[in-house]
């Protein structure tokens, strides 16, 4: 019988561990500034074409490597950083494995130089798919330069499968903004086809994430510190004020290296309990420092899970922590026993005038008199208004007999009501005899078989976007100019979604340019209420946010969020006509079940489920 077993090519090895290592540009970009902090880098530039697929440059101004060590760098399992097995649990470094370069090197043309301090020349080493091509001596300064070119060149099925060039530099631009929160102490520089997208010196940690995120988020921040024999805590969490529908701005990091946790997130919303909106994240910058030995970041390939031994005493360091630091900066509401509430004025009776209170009393009222239950001598007629038995229960008379309590509990119609639920013709909004209530944002009006109720707010959102998504597929969105323009601060992140999106934006309806960080909108569409225009504006920036969402779901998901906005407006409900007006336009609409968010417009309640509510 033949052998089936055989060893695996160092090529093909090393192709599989890439799909494990590299899934996408930014996990190149990753490796390599980790590669280059682990080398003593000071300074790190970036330089990004096509999102990746073209070019990633990375340049440090590292320890360098020696001629020797340049070539066994791109062999699997090569690395400086580990010598025993004990060493795998006090890593102080961010790569350990000795897969990254190898995983590149299998799958891009790569071109790599370096020197060390005391070196007179550096080294040159030209790979291609695992194969060295060339390797000689070069003029270069001291640290280490790659040249990624042509990334998945020989697995098309990976390249293929790559996302839109906004959305993979998206990808990027993460992992430096991670890798820059977590080591403010080194200056770092990202390019994208030329465009300077960040240029962050080396500054404290608040200065840091002002310079990442925008001058706007210097008095959103809350600093946080917490000395404890387990963890060392700091960092910042954002006002709840600022919490948003995203959780784009939520970073953990344990011994500078970013990961993610569900369990400590958790401890984090729990402190914000009561705080933040029902739906909305709170945003936070949360460093840990903990022993190495007591964690283990060999979890995952892309090390972004941790495992902690002492997870439970850490959650509750984080809860207490930030309550603390949000009781302390007066964040979180508080209660002062001190201070003497009987004078308080509600609010609403803060613009009413002070006026003497007057009593009424009842000259005529006998409370030994039967008849003084009108409170005005109307005797009789307030007898013949109770039940026989109730009267009789009263004091000094004769007690109630079985009789007289059993009328009190009569019901008149004992009739079966045999009517069942059926679905609602349209035909029966159209009889001109209908009669319709108007409660709030409710429409009830009586039927045949029960009632009706139709969310009016939740019918004019569906009317709104139904004939908005019918003229996005063929025209522009209607827009309107504004007198002023809104100003409003922006991240780079923010920036970059603006400018990938700008020609989507105007067929929405919006027109604005960003200079210096500011972004000034000139023209919205003409649906928006003017104090709808900001909030629509934060939602617009929070769809973008979502990495993987394509221009067609990005304009449905907005146009929803305009609807949503028009139905916010002040209802016109005040005659039939305009109410049987609005149900027709709701019936005009291809789905006038449910609105663009998914919630029940219409609901009937038949006669036999209003006859179980008085069994």
């Amino acid at each position: 019988m033949s052998d089936f077993i055989q060893l695996l090519p160092d090529n093909i090895a090393n192709q599989i561990a890439a799909g494990e290592v590299i899934q996408r540009p930014a996990s190149v970009v990753k490796e390599l500034m980790e590669n280059a902090i682990d080398a003593g880098a000071t300074k790190i530039d970036i330089n990004i074409k096509d999102a990746g697929k073209t070019l990633i440059q990375v340049v440090d101004n590292g320890n360098g490597m020696s001629e020797s060590d340049a070539v066994l760098c791109f062999q699997r399992h090569a690395t400086s950083k580990i010598r025993t097995a004990d060493d795998l649990f006090a890593l102080t470094t961010k790569g350990f494995r000795g897969e990254a370069l190898a995983s590149v090197a299998a799958i891009a043309h790569v071109e790599m130089r370096t020197k060390t301090e005391d070196a007179d020349t550096g080294r040159s080493i030209v790979i291609e798919g695992s194969n060295i091509k060339s390797n000689e001596d070069t003029v270069c300064p001291k640290g280490t330069s790659f040249e990624i070119k042509n990334l998945f060149y020989n697995v098309p099925a990976r390249r293929n499968f790559l996302k839109k060039d906004s959305t993979e530099f998206k990808h990027i631009q993460d992992e430096f903004e991670r890798i820059a929160f977590s080591h403010a102490n080194i200056h770092l520089t990202l390019k994208h086809n030329g465009t300077e997208i960040h240029n962050l010196p080396a500054a404290v940690l608040r200065k840091r994430i002002v310079n990442i995120l925008g001058p706007n988020f210097n008095d959103r921040l809350v600093p946080i510190e917490e000395s404890t024999e387990i963890v060392q805590l700091k960092g910042f969490v954002l006002k709840p004020e600022f919490a948003k529908k995203s959780r784009g701005e939520q970073f953990f990091f344990v011994n500078d290296r970013y990961f993610r946790s569900p369990y400590f997130n958790h401890a984090i919303t729990k402190a914000f309990e009561g705080l933040v909106q029902h739906g909305k994240f709170p945003g936070y910058f949360l460093y840990l420092d903990v022993d190495p030995q007591k964690i283990d970041v060999n979890v995952h390939p892309t090390k972004t899970e941790i495992k902690f031994e002492e997870e439970k005493f850490i959650y509750s360091i984080l809860l207490s922590g930030i309550r603390l630091a949000l009781g302390k900066y007066n964040i979180s509401p508080s209660l002062d026993f001190e201070r003497e509430t009987s004078f308080d004025i509600p609010h609403s009776m803060h613009s009413q005038p002070a006026t003497e209170p007057s009593i009424k009393v009842n000259e005529n009222y006998n409370p030994f008199s039967t008849s003084s239950r009108t409170g005005s001598g109307g005797g009789s007629k307030a007898k013949d208004n109770f039940s026989k038995a109730i009267m009789d229960q009263g004091f000094g008379s004769k007690e109630a007999n079985s009789e007289d309590w059993a009328n009190f509990y009569k019901i008149e119609d004992e009739s079966p009501v045999e009517e069942e639920k059926t679905a609602i013709p349209f035909e029966e909004f159209k009889d001109s005899e209908t009669t319709f209530i108007v409660k709030g944002s409710y429409i009830i009006s009586s039927s045949k078989s029960g009632l009706i109720l139709i969310h009016a707010r939740r019918a004019i959102e569906q009317i709104v976007y139904s004939v908005m998504i019918n003229r996005f597929i063929s025209n522009p969105i209607e827009s309107q100019s504004l007198l002023f323009p809104i100003e409003k601060e922006v991240s780079k992140s923010e920036e970059s979604c603006w400018l990938e999106n700008q020609s989507l934006l105007q067929q929405l309806g919006f027109n604005g340019e960003i200079k210096d960080g500011i972004l000034q909108v000139a023209a919205v569409p003409s649906v928006l209420q003017e104090e709808a225009i900001s909030k629509a504006i934060d939602e617009l920036f929070a769809t973008l946010a979502y990495q993987d969402i394509e221009k067609g779901e990005i304009a449905h998901a907005f146009i929803a969020s305009i609807a949503r906005s028009a139905a916010m407006k002040n209802l016109n409900l005040s005659t039939n006509e305009s109410i049987q007006g609005l149900i027709d336009q709701l019936f005009q609409c291809e789905n006038h079940t449910y609105s663009p968010r998914n919630k029940k417009i219409i609901e009937t309640i038949s006669l036999d489920e209003i006859a179980q509510k008085f069994n």
